[in-house]
């Protein structure tokens, strides 16, 4: 089928403005990143700038395939990553257009790259057990009830790629930071550290630029791996609980 692809491109000779692209033959049975690679070959052919994008695992699990396909973070499949979105899903002659993640905290670097090193500096202010657990226990030493672990690998399930970011009106980082926050937060080896952890990955995802969460729910309808905005209700718990509790300097 053919396609005409409208790719924003940003860097080098290009100063930030849509470029299209004519694709005559494209296998439907082939993902939107290998779609991607046939026109990298073809303007690598012509000694043209190929198109920056990221990629890794293309099973879904690494986040790092984000970009915005039609207005939409990972593009028209619910509950799907950029990766996993394959073209018989796109009509003949039908014009796609594919754009970077757009935020203040997710700077471009190049075409349809961005910087999310944001989501990391958040994680590393303390989104982590680090007292020390000593030896592993046994699976069953430590009861947690099923609701309770459900809850937690739920959470958990965020793979970081920022689609609640480019979703959010706001830009806000609420729901991945709530995720990070609850899944440790829910079980009992983040008990010790859970007033420290919830105020510092606020006030490093306030520093970073993100906006404020206002309970539009574009971030859950986004999100590769679906997870629930109740999970930023139990962040703000989380947060107001430790700002009048904790001791921390």
């Amino acid at each position: 089928m053919k396609l005409t692809l409208k790719i924003w491109r940003q860097g080098g000779k290009y100063k930030g403005e849509f470029v299209n692209y004519e694709l005559p033959d494209v296998n439907p049975d082939m993902s939107f990143l290998e779609m991607l690679d046939v026109l990298n070959e073809q303007l690598i052919s012509r000694r043209e700038d190929p198109v920056s994008f990221e990629h890794d695992c293309r099973e879904g699990i690494c986040g790092t395939c984000s970009m915005v396909i039609d207005g939409r973070p990972h593009g028209p499949m619910k509950g799907t990553t950029t990766c996993q979105v394959h073209m018989r899903h796109y009509n003949d002659g039908e014009t796609i257009v594919i754009e970077p993640f757009r935020a203040m905290a997710f700077p471009v670097v190049k075409d349809l790259v961005v910087d999310r090193s944001a989501f990391d500096r958040i994680i590393q202010s303390g989104g982590y057990v680090s007292v020390n657990t000593g030896q592993a226990q046994d699976a069953n030493a430590i009861p947690i009830e099923k609701t309770i672990a459900s809850e937690a690998f739920d959470a958990a399930t965020c793979i970081g790629c920022g689609a609640c970011v480019a979703a959010c009106p706001n830009a806000s980082a609420m729901l991945f930071t709530s995720a990070k926050v609850s899944h440790l937060a829910l079980l009992p080896q983040g008990q010790v550290e859970r007033k420290r952890r919830v105020l510092n990955m606020i006030a490093q995802m306030d520093k970073e630029g993100f906006g404020q969460c206002s309970n539009v729910k574009a971030c859950e309808a986004e999100c590769p791996k679906e997870i629930s905005v109740s999970n930023i209700a139990r962040l703000n718990r989380e947060y107001i609980s430790a700002s009048l509790t904790a001791d921390v300097k």
